[in-house]
């Protein structure tokens, strides 16, 4: 999976800036930093002397109390404390960062101030087109020299018609270099055009403005846009109901352990055994199928040397470590050939109880301007892990409920929803574990079924336009044995 990243600078002014770190106190006592972006936001209410900052405007449904210094849920009206910590001041970059006026603006400008010499393709890019720019100048300085009729080479409609070709020129060579750069990986940022012409492509906005900008073209450098993770305001009238879905809100609850049948019995459905085994290894205890399972746990009611072979898919394995691995599984009447993750039976998860909310509103989404958007809303409390769960009896934490997600309202978006809505009743869109972007251990984290958050934007890979979202997903709910077929198995 690959992925951007981008690299930000944070003025001294700013919290980073100053080395003040703003903290939440999570449940185990100990003090989890914001994110940079909110931290940030807090330091300016706090410096502005305001008695509070609601943070919903940046995605956040907590609202910081300066008074009282604590956190309040607006939702769950639940408090934490939250403290302004001095840390070490992000350090000053070293030499210019890439603005415009980096170079001269035009031949008769002030000059930059000395840069150090550097062989990086950027660089050696940037100075080539410098020395292109300065190459044309005398063109356009020394009136007929360059063999037009006497008085039309110095008339100032003649030079700014030179003027423009030249430039036009430039920035045609900008924009095709910048494209072998981009391709070899050179980090991007955005600019803006501003000679009111059309604006340059996004994807290539980075360098071909530091490349104009070395031309003497007009343009200006800015910090990345902001996401759009959420639509414009709708109000209730404004909210239908998805045609073809019953009800428009789906809770789950904890999970109710099957009885009667033991691991043996459950197995003996989706096995054959096998009289004489082949001659490879057994891909969970990796030893040969033909020795005994050289699985080391606790041992179950089968004996270590017979094999079995999955009916659907054929692979084949000791019958001693599927009882052993569907023992530290799930336990809940599945199972999923550890080879090629076909799926015997029912999968279900681990989810902690929540309610899943749905349906339509009217804006549309980018690359999908023919439809509405289904907008689905998750929201999963705090509370105490099961005995499915990685840390029994231990509470877990839940960051960043209520989460928004959205599909298109057209015919593959709402076969998608469908096919959510058999995966939340199966407990497999969310899951108890560590999290990837925070670290943090006993938490509510994604299940391996990609949702799109972002909803007008596409920055950070989690919105729209993404052409092949759609197929993405219905491959992932797939591979959780979440199909079409499951829909007719729920109606049943």
């Amino acid at each position: 999976t690959i992925r951007p990243v981008r690299r930000s600078y944070y003025d001294p002014s700013s919290a980073p800036g100053k080395g003040v770190v703003w903290e939440w106190e999570n449940d185990s006592g100990t003090w989890t930093p914001y994110d940079m972006d909110v931290g940030i936001t807090i330091q300016r209410a706090y410096e502005k002397q305001h008695p509070w900052v609601d943070l919903s405007a940046i995605g956040f449904c907590y609202v910081i109390d300066f008074a009282t210094m604590g956190q309040i849920n607006r939702q769950t009206q639940r408090k934490r404390r939250v403290r302004r910590r001095l840390d070490m001041v992000y350090p000053l970059v070293s030499g210019p960062l890439p603005k415009s006026q980096s170079w001269p603006a035009s031949p008769g400008a002030a000059a930059a101030p000395p840069v150090p010499a550097c062989s990086c393709p950027q660089c050696l890019l940037v100075m080539s087109v410098k020395a292109a720019a300065a190459a044309s100048t005398p063109a356009l300085s020394s009136g007929g020299a360059s063999g037009s009729p006497p008085g039309v080479g110095s008339s100032k409609g003649s030079r700014a018609s030179l003027g423009t070709l030249n430039r036009s020129h430039l920035q045609r060579l900008a924009i095709a270099q910048s494209r072998v750069l981009i391709a070899s990986g050179v980090p991007t940022v955005p600019v803006k055009n501003l000679t009111g012409s059309s604006p340059v492509n996004p994807a290539l906005a980075g360098i071909t403005g530091i490349l104009m900008s070395a031309a003497g073209l007009p343009v200006c450098l800015t910090r990345p846009p902001k996401l759009v993770l959420h639509p414009p305001p709708v109000s209730k009238s404004e909210i239908q109901s998805i045609p073809g879905i019953s009800h428009s809100c789906r809770k789950t609850t904890k999970k109710q352990a099957k009885k009667g049948k033991t691991p043996e019995e459950v197995l003996k459905k989706y096995l054959q055994k096998v009289r004489h085994p082949p001659d490879e290894d057994c891909t969970i205890c990796m030893e040969r199928l033909s020795a005994p399972s050289g699985y080391k746990g606790p041992q179950p009611a089968v004996k270590p040397d017979l094999v079995g072979k999955l009916v659907k898919c054929s692979h084949v394995f000791h019958l001693h470590c599927l009882v052993a691995m569907y023992n530290n599984g799930n336990k809940d009447g599945s199972l999923q050939c550890p080879t090629c993750k076909t799926i015997y039976g029912v999968k279900t998860g681990t989810q902690p109880p929540g309610k899943m909310e749905y349906h339509i509103i009217p804006h549309a989404l980018p690359g999908h301007a023919d439809c509405k958007t289904i907008r689905i809303i998750y929201n999963i409390p705090p509370g105490v892990q099961g005995p499915e769960h990685p840390n029994p009896g231990k509470s877990f934490t839940a960051r960043g409920f209520p989460r928004h997600c959205y599909l298109p309202d057209s015919e593959k978006g709402r076969k998608v929803l469908k096919l959510l809505l058999v995966a939340w009743d199966r407990r497999l869109i969310f899951a108890i574990g560590t999290s990837s972007t925070t670290g943090e251990s006993d938490t509510v984290i994604w299940n391996e079924i990609h949702h799109k958050t972002e909803f007008g934007s596409n920055l950070t890979g989690h919105g729209y336009p993404d052409i092949n979202y759609l197929d993405n997903v219905l491959a992932e709910l797939a591979a959780q044995g979440i199909t079409e077929e499951s829909l007719a198995q729920e109606k049943d």
